[in-house]
């Protein structure tokens, strides 16, 4: 009976290993017959990241920064205080001395992100939500030495800052690389202190380029699967040659595999003039625009729809005195191709200030080029309405239209109607959906003319009928907008 136990296990062994034999030999025959097959296998993982998260993480920071929060309350200090835990007792903030009185008294609250060395002289690269309204600003360094930091300057619409630590010596700072060249599938690395867990290393690879999620003006992210979370702010993104090619900066609330990081070309520049200057400076070039579709390409005997339509141009601007003119087609910027008019804009706003910038149209089927001289944008949070109204407990304020509030907010001069400058938070007006720069142009059927004409009507309606606003907004066109009274 053992013998004869053993012979069937013997013949079952020697099936399996045929088995066996015969897919590996038909494996290898695939791979050394079909080169398709053969490039594709050749792919394969880095064997290890060591060394290169070795190299770089002297680079890396973990910054800390405190800021007071004006007039907190107790509910607010004990769920949103000592996010590092701390010896504070929860008890005093309740039932403590002075507690009772109703007294709000200021609240330090602390948060933290990362940052990353670019030179000797102590400069430290990092996200502008990291840092503002920082009353302190604390680094430390892979090495463990801590170190007060002072700002430089920061950019919030594209989210950099720039900070500096004084008398830091033997620091290692990190190179820069060229995000242009960087492909997709490419393995990168991002170095952070994600959660407070200093020098924590994660890879993966770039997901996709030139990512739009809405953060600002100049989207242009790269979308990376290498691990990001709260803390890895401003922290880098590195290629296999351990050289920063982005700057790790938002996550989407509930994504898994999903980061977002500043291409490094995009905030070379802004780093260089906020360390010249500590602000940011952008061509303006004065013309609203609008991406070719295929059929405005055929309306305009384009053979392609490469360009950018000029829409609007804003008198007085320097589009208007080089000769820009509506229903021009903007083909190149100093010899650059322009496709869309997020790629025109930023272009335009990364050329300095006072440059003379060679622009190639089409106008009426005939190429044309112009010289531009750009002037100093403007920021669109710099607009006060002098003269604007605010709707009360709708939580809307507006303005009467004028040619320089229209040129900021892109809109036509001479539109009718009043603009929206302001929608509160938590208002009737934004839960309906009424947003900045939405121009009304009636309410309840009334023509809106101006800003008394706006209050007028709204007091003539009251606080017990519903309101129906009908309003005219950029790249959406008309809508009406209905406010329901409870």
């Amino acid at each position: 009976m053992i013998t004869s136990r053993t012979m069937i296990g013997s013949r079952t062994g020697f099936h399996n290993f045929r088995v066996f034999f015969l897919a590996w030999t038909a494996a290898v025959l695939l791979v050394v017959a079909v080169p398709g097959v053969q490039s594709a296998l050749a792919f394969s993982a880095p064997e290890s990241f060591s060394e290169l998260a070795e190299a770089v993480k002297p680079g890396v920071v973990n910054i800390r920064t405190v800021k007071t929060i004006k007039g907190g309350s107790p509910v607010f200090r004990h769920f949103f205080g000592s996010p590092f835990g701390g010896n504070r007792n929860p008890f005093e903030e309740f039932f403590g001395p002075n507690q009772g009185d109703g007294t709000q008294r200021d609240f330090k609250q602390r948060s933290l992100g990362s940052g990353f060395i670019i030179d000797d002289e102590g400069y430290i690269v990092t996200n502008n939500h990291v840092i503002e309204d920082a009353d302190q600003i604390k680094v430390i360094l892979a090495d463990d030495r801590e170190f007060d930091a002072e700002l430089v300057g920061r950019d919030a619409k594209t989210d950099l800052a720039l900070i500096r630590v004084e008398g830091a010596k033997d620091i290692k700072p990190l190179a820069f690389g060229d995000s242009e060249k960087l492909k997709v599938g490419t393995w990168v690395v991002a170095i952070g202190s994600p959660f407070g867990l200093e020098q924590t290393v994660t890879a993966g690879i770039v997901s996709a380029k030139g990512r739009i999620i809405g953060s600002g003006p100049y989207d242009d992210f790269i979308q990376t699967d290498a691990s990001i979370n709260p803390g890895n702010s401003g922290g880098p993104l590195l290629n296999m040659d351990g050289k920063v090619v982005g700057i790790n900066t938002a996550i989407i609330a509930s994504g898994q595999g999903i980061g977002f990081a500043i291409p490094v070309n995009l905030a070379k520049g802004i780093i260089e003039q906020l360390k010249d200057k500590g602000e940011v400076t952008r061509g303006w070039l004065g013309v609203g625009i609008q991406d070719l579709t295929p059929e405005l390409a055929e309306y305009y005997n384009l053979k392609t729809k490469e360009g950018v339509l000029v829409t609007q141009v804003f008198e007085g601007d320097p589009a208007d005195k080089a000769g820009i003119q509506v229903n021009d087609i903007i083909l190149t910027v100093d010899g650059q191709r322009v496709s869309t008019g997020r790629e025109l804009s930023s272009m335009i706003a990364n050329t300095p200030v006072g440059h003379k910038t060679k622009i190639e149209l089409i106008r009426d089927n005939k190429a044309k080029t112009v010289t531009v001289t750009l002037a100093k944008r403007d920021d669109d949070e710099k607009v006060v309405a002098s003269r604007g109204r605010d709707s009360g407990e709708l939580g809307i304020e507006v303005t009467d239209m004028d040619s320089e509030i229209a040129r900021r907010f892109g809109i036509d001069g001479k539109e009718s109607g009043v603009l929206v400058t302001d929608v509160k938070d938590d208002s009737p007006a934004r839960e309906a959906d009424v947003r900045p720069g939405d121009v009304i142009k009636e309410i309840n059927r009334n023509v809106v003319k101006d800003s008394r004409e706006f209050a007028r009507l709204m007091k003539k309606y009251g606080e017990k009928e519903d309101i129906q606003f009908l309003v005219k907004r950029r790249n959406a066109g008309y809508q009406v907008i209905k406010i329901e009274r409870q």
